[in-house]
C-alpha cells in the first residue's frame, strides 16, 4: 500500500507549505494521540469561548438595567447559576453522544432530521457569529486604548487577524491552541487578580450596597410594581444570553479530545463552567459595588480595569494588560468557530446536507474547504456590521439559543425514553427541562426585544441555510435513487466464469480503472470498457485511494475499517474481472487528497505496465447546472488533466443519472 510522502514540489507549493505546514503523516501509530487535546488544551481551545464570552455578555446585562444597576447583583448569581444547568445539560450530552455533534446530532437522532438541520444551520451561522463578534469585541478591547481617531481602523484589523486565524487552523487544531495557550494564562491571571482586588478592596461598600439595593428594590416596587421590576430583570437577563454562548463547543468538538474522550469532555466542561460562573458573576457583583458608568469608546470592564488599578504602581500598564489579554482571548475564541463549525459543516456533508467536498481533511488533517467558508462568511459579516458587538451579540444569541433549545427538548426526549433504564432518569429530565425552561424564554425575549436591531437578519440568514440545505439534500437523494437503479441491475448480472484467469503480463495491453466502493457505478465503467474497447485489454488494474474524511478520521479503528472496507471492494472488483477472462490486480493507498494520490499511484502502475491507458467514470447530466460542480467533485478531470499532461492517456467514460 503506498502512503502521501512529502515532496518538493513547485515553488508556490513550496511556500503554501511553509505557510500552512507539511502533511501529517498517516501511518504514524501515535497520530491521533498527538493530535489529540489534554482536557486544560481543550479548555483553552473551546472553553475560551465560553469565558471569553464574559467580555460581552454581563456588559450587555448591566447596560440593559440603566438606572437599576441595583439589580446586578441578583443578575450575577442567576446567570451563574445558569451557566451550570446549561453545562450539566451539556456534560449529559456528552455521555450519551459521545462521538461528537453536540447539539445538531441530538436533534437528529431524537427529534428526527428535520430538527437536525433546523439545529445544524443554526450552529452553522452562530459559529460565524462565534468568529465575527469574538474578533469585534477583540478589536473593541484592544482600542480601548487608541486614540478615537484610530477607530476607523476597527475593521481593517478584524478582518486581518480572520485572515491570520484561517492560516493558524489550517495548519491545525493542536498548533494553534498551543500558539494560543499564553495568551489565556495571562487573562486568567490578570482577571483573577481584577476580580478579587475588586471585590476585596471594596468590602466596606458591601452593607451600603444591600441598603441601596432595599431602598431601591422597595422604590421600584412602589413605583412600577413588582411585575415591572421582574420583567426589567428577565430583559436584561435574556439581553445577557451573550455569556452562556460557547457552552456547547465541548459537546461538539469530541472528536478532538484525548481517550477517555467523555472524561475528557466532561472535565473540560467543568473547567469551562466553573471559569465562567465565577468571572461573570463577580463581574456584576464588581460593577454594582463599584457602580460602573459607561465611558464613550471604552468597554465596562476597561472602565473597572482603569478604576481598579489607577492608583497602584504601574497601574495604567496593568489596565492595558488586563484588558489587552482580554482581547486576545476573544481572539482565542474565535478559535472555535474555525474547529467546531466546519465539524458541524462536516457531519450535515455526511448526511448530505451539505455538500460532499466540506467532509473532506486536508493534508493537515483538517477541513480547509470549511474553514474557508467560515473565514469568508466572517468578513463579510465584519463588512456588513461595521465590526458593531451590539449588533452582532443579538444575531450570535439568538442562534444560541434555537440550538440550546432544540438540544434540551432532545435530552428531555432521551431520558423520558430511558426511564425505565436509568434510575436517575427523572433527575437528568428535571435538568433538561428547567435548562429548556430558562433557554426558550431567553430566545423569545431576546427575538422579540431585538427583532428589529438585527434579530430578522439572524432568522433569514438562518432561514436560507435550511433551505439551502433542503435543496443540497433533495439533489443528492435524487442521485442516490438514479446510483441505486445501477447497482440493482448490474450488481445481480449474472456472469459466467471463464475458467481459469490468465496470469499477469506487463507487456500487455493494460486497463487501470480507478474505483470507489464496488458498485454499479464501477462496474458501470468496468463493462462500457469491455464494449467500447472489445479484446483490446489483456490486464485491468483497479485502483482505489482509501480516502480520510471527517466520518472516518476519528480513530485508529476507523481508518483500519476504511482500509479494510477498500480493500474488500478492490477484491470483488478483481474477481469479477476474473470471471470475464481478464488478468486482474489491484492498488489503493490511504489519503486524503484523491486527486493527487490517484495520480501517483496511476504513474507507478504506469511504469509496471507501459502499454496502460486510465479509465474512470464520471457522472454526467442531461442539462448540465451551475450548481453540478459545486455538488460533485470534478476529481476525475483533474486526474485526466493531471496525467495527460504527463503523456498517460486517461479516458473519462460518462454515467448517465437522472437528477
Amino acid at each position: 500500500m503506498t502512503d502521501q510522502s512529502p515532496e518538493n514540489g513547485s515553488p508556490l507549493s513550496r511556500i503554501l507549505r511553509t505557510i500552512f505546514g507539511a502533511p501529517k503523516y498517516l501511518k504514524d501509530p501515535q497520530l491521533f494521540h498527538r493530535m489529540a487535546l489534554i482536557p486544560v488544551l481543550a479548555w483553552i481551545g473551546l472553553g475560551a469561548d465560553g469565558l471569553s464570552s464574559s467580555a460581552y455578555g454581563p456588559e450587555e446585562a448591566f447596560r440593559a438595567l440603566g438606572e437599576h444597576g441595583y439589580l446586578a447583583v441578583f443578575l450575577g448569581l442567576a446567570t451563574a447559576l445558569t451557566v451550570f444547568i446549561i453545562s450539566y445539560a451539556y456534560s449529559r450530552i456528552i455521555e450519551h453522544f459521545p462521538n461528537g455533534g453536540g447539539g445538531y446530532i441530538v436533534a437528529t437522532h431524537m427529534l428526527g432530521e428535520k430538527a437536525g438541520v433546523v439545529s445544524g444551520a443554526a450552529l452553522l451561522v452562530d459559529y460565524v457569529l462565534t468568529i465575527t463578534v469574538s474578533i469585534a469585541s477583540c478589536v473593541d478591547a484592544l482600542f480601548s486604548y487608541v486614540p478615537q481617531s484610530l477607530h476607523q481602523y476597527k475593521v481593517p484589523v478584524a478582518c486581518l487577524l480572520t485572515v491570520i486565524l484561517i492560516i493558524l487552523n489550517i495548519r491545525g487544531v493542536k498548533e494553534s491552541i498551543a500558539v494560543m495557550a499564553p495568551i489565556f494564562m495571562v487573562f486568567v491571571l490578570t482577571h483573577l487578580l481584577l476580580l478579587i482586588y475588586g471585590v476585596l478592596a471594596h468590602t466596606d461598600r458591601i452593607m451600603p450596597l444591600a441598603g441601596t439595593i432595599h431602598h431601591q428594590f422597595g422604590h421600584d416596587l412602589g413605583t412600577i410594581g413588582f411585575m415591572g421590576v421582574l420583567l426589567l430583570s428577565l430583559r436584561a437577563y435574556s439581553l445577557g444570553g451573550g455569556t452562556y454562548t460557547g457552552i456547547e463547543a465541548v459537546s461538539n468538538g469530541l472528536q478532538i479530545m484525548r481517550e477517555p474522550r467523555v472524561k475528557t469532555g466532561k472535565r473540560t466542561m467543568v473547567y469551562m463552567a466553573t471559569s465562567l460562573a465565577f468571572t461573570a458573576g463577580v463581574l456584576f457583583l464588581c460593577y454594582a459595588l463599584i457602580d460602573i458608568r459607561p465611558v464613550e469608546g471604552k468597554t465596562l470592564n476597561a472602565v473597572l480595569a482603569d478604576g481598579l488599578f489607577a492608583h497602584w504602581p504601574m497601574g495604567n500598564w496593568l489596565a492595558f494588560v488586563t484588558i489587552f489579554s482580554e482581547g486576545a482571548l476573544l481572539l482565542v475564541a474565535a478559535q472555535t468557530g474555525f474547529v467546531d463549525g466546519p465539524r458541524v459543516m462536516a457531519n450535515m456533508a455526511v448526511d448530505s446536507w451539505f455538500p460532499h467536498r466540506f467532509a473532506a481533511l486536508s493534508i493537515r488533517l483538517t477541513m480547509r474547504n470549511g474553514i474557508m467558508l467560515m473565514g469568508v462568511a466572517s468578513i463579510l459579516l465584519l463588512l456588513h456590521t461595521g465590526g458593531s458587538v451590539a449588533a452582532l451579540v443579538v444575531m450570535y444569541s439568538i442562534n444560541v439559543f434555537v440550538t440550546f433549545s432544540l438540544s434540551q427538548l432532545g435530552m428531555s426526549k432521551f431520558f423520558i425514553r430511558r426511564r425505565h433504564e436509568d434510575p436517575q432518569w427523572f433527575r437528568h429530565l428535571l435538568v433538561h427541562l428547567v435548562g429548556l425552561l430558562l433557554c426558550v424564554t431567553i430566545l423569545i425575549i431576546t427575538t422579540v426585544e431585538k427583532f428589529a436591531e438585527g434579530g430578522w437578519l439572524t432568522l433569514v440568514i438562518t432561514s436560507v441555510v435550511i433551505g439551502l440545505c433542503y435543496l443540497i439534500k433533495g439533489h443528492y437523494v435524487r442521485v442516490r435513487e438514479g446510483m441505486r437503479d445501477l447497482d440493482e441491475t448490474l450488481l445481480d448480472v449474472p456472469v459466467s466464469s471463464h475458467g481459469e484467469p490468465p496470469p499477469l503480463d506487463k507487456n500487455a495491453p493494460t486497463a487501470i480503472q480507478l474505483v470507489s466502493g464496488y458498485s454499479g457505478f464501477g462496474l458501470h465503467t468496468l463493462f462500457s470498457i469491455m464494449s467500447t474497447f472489445p479484446r483490446t485489454y489483456k490486464n485491468i488494474v483497479f485502483i482505489s485511494v482509501a480516502m480520510i474524511d471527517s466520518g472516518s478520521f476519528k480513530g485508529a479503528k476507523e481508518i483500519e475499517a476504511l482500509e479494510a472496507s477498500v480493500t474488500a471492494s478492490l477484491e470483488k472488483y478483481v474477481a469479477m474481472a476474473h470471471r470475464l477472462g481478464f488478468a486482474a490486480e489491484y492498488r489503493t493507498a490511504l489519503a486524503t487528497d484523491v486527486v493527487e494520490s490517484a495520480v501517483t499511484l496511476c504513474k507507478q502502475t504506469a511504469e509496471e505496465f507501459p502499454r496502460s491507458t486510465v479509465f474512470t467514470g464520471q457522472i454526467t447530466f442531461k442539462l448540465e447546472k451551475f450548481y453540478h460542480r459545486l455538488l460533485h467533485n470534478e476529481t476525475a478531470f483533474a486526474i485526466q488533466r493531471r496525467l495527460q499532461w504527463d503523456g498517460l492517456t486517461t479516458v473519462i467514460l460518462p454515467i448517465r443519472v437522472r437528477a
